[in-house]
């Protein structure tokens, strides 16, 4: 199977997640959304892996969140956050489907998920929170980030369309290419805002902007 396919998963590839893993179990619930594009699944279940084995509990706040998925796969791999938040300016109309779909599988994610409509810039957050976010395209991963370190709260981005025109490259892209320059300088700034960092990448045949960023304050 194509894991980088946009194809919607649908009620037709169940047997393709027959296994008894949590994964599939998830794609199961996906399929039978029939809504999400099949990479959406593969970044949100890579992204997540990643994010627990570092960071346990808090709110998860998934910032241009997309349908969603990655925030309510963080409450399914640990169920100690009570809650999660799953912003985006504009929410696709089946974000809804999805999370009733999952809230299916598991009832115990009843009440503890919210889908909102909002500007990113608005939304509150606290040190208590884990921000995320899967491919916030462009400078909003930077608006993420600076969210994230004016609450002084964990974050972890995958970071997505680099802005070469607009973004601050550190002065790095005489030895780096652009979005590797771009990633590195988010690093420094990061670091020097008194952030633990950790950097990883998610399997290539995903997608190529692979890159995962996590930090939590010092």
């Amino acid at each position: 199977m194509d894991r980088a396919s946009r194809n919607r998963l649908t009620p037709k590839l169940l047997p393709q997640f027959s296994g008894a893993t949590l994964f599939d179990a998830i794609a199961r619930a996906v399929c039978a959304a029939g809504c999400l594009p099949r990479k959406e699944l593969y970044e949100a279940w890579e992204v997540a892996r990643r994010v627990r084995r570092r960071f346990r509990g808090r709110r998860i706040v998934d910032l241009a969140c997309g349908h969603g998925l990655l925030a309510q796969v963080l409450l399914l791999l640990d169920d100690s956050s009570p809650e999660a938040l799953a912003v985006d300016l504009r929410l696709p109309k089946s974000a809804a489907a999805l999370a009733v779909s999952l809230g299916t599988a598991w009832p115990r994610l009843a009440g503890r998920v919210q889908l909102l409509e909002a500007d990113l810039s608005h939304v509150p957050l606290s040190s208590e929170d884990l921000v995320v976010s899967a491919h916030a395209c462009g400078g909003l991963t930077d608006l993420i980030l600076a969210r994230a370190v004016e609450a002084r709260a964990t974050v972890a981005v995958l970071p997505c369309c680099h802005d070469l025109k607009t973004g601050d490259l550190g002065g790095l892209e005489g030895w780096l290419d652009g979005p590797l320059a771009m990633d590195a300088t988010r690093v420094a700034r990061l670091r020097a805002q008194g952030y633990r960092v950790h950097t990883q990448v998610i399997p290539g045949d995903i997608t190529p902007k692979n890159r995962l960023l996590l930090a939590e304050p010092s």
